[in-house]
């Protein structure tokens, strides 16, 4: 994970250091505009920060494995699918703690709408993509990735289960 960071943190340094050279002006501008972009989202990203915190401080794995058993239907998947864009990991700890409901009973099908929901859908960070995006395209964006969850859940269940 070290490389990939060092590269891409090189690429920046180097891209500003060649938009100096061929201007100053430009690239101090921008470096300005950025600075005030950064400064605005930093409090909404905050408040994010400390709301997903407290959800996952009220969400046990208990709690989810009974949610998410082999004998879950239509209603479950979709409870599933609200707990996930609501709790809204970060996909690195989503695929070990999807493994460990899956070993602990949950079935393919809860653990694909669960995983798919928790990245593609984010009811935590509406707020900030409404002001970034704009509120039709940020509700259409998470209301259809919410239905495509679902039916990627209920394809893995046909394929998988």
């Amino acid at each position: 994970m070290l490389i990939p960071v060092i590269l891409i943190n090189s690429l920046a340094i180097g891209f500003l250091i060649l938009g100096f050279i061929k201007n100053r002006k430009k690239t101090v501008q921008s470096l300005k505009i950025a600075w005030k972009s950064f400064t605005g989202i930093v409090p909404t990203i905050l408040s994010i920060i400390v709301i997903i915190g407290l959800i996952q401080g009220f969400v046990s794995e208990e709690m989810l494995v009974k949610t998410m058993g082999q004998d879950a239907g239509l209603e479950s998947l979709i409870i599933t699918g609200l707990l996930g864009a609501i709790i809204h990991i970060p996909a690195i700890i989503a695929y070990p703690m999807s493994a460990s409901l899956l070993e602990g009973g949950a079935s393919i099908q809860i653990i694909a709408v669960f995983i798919t929901t928790l990245t593609m859908v984010g009811f935590v960070t509406l707020p900030l993509e409404i002001r970034e995006l704009g509120k039709r395209f940020a509700v259409i964006r998470n209301v259809l990735s919410f239905v495509t969850a679902i039916l990627i859940a209920l394809l893995m269940g046909i394929f998988l289960g």
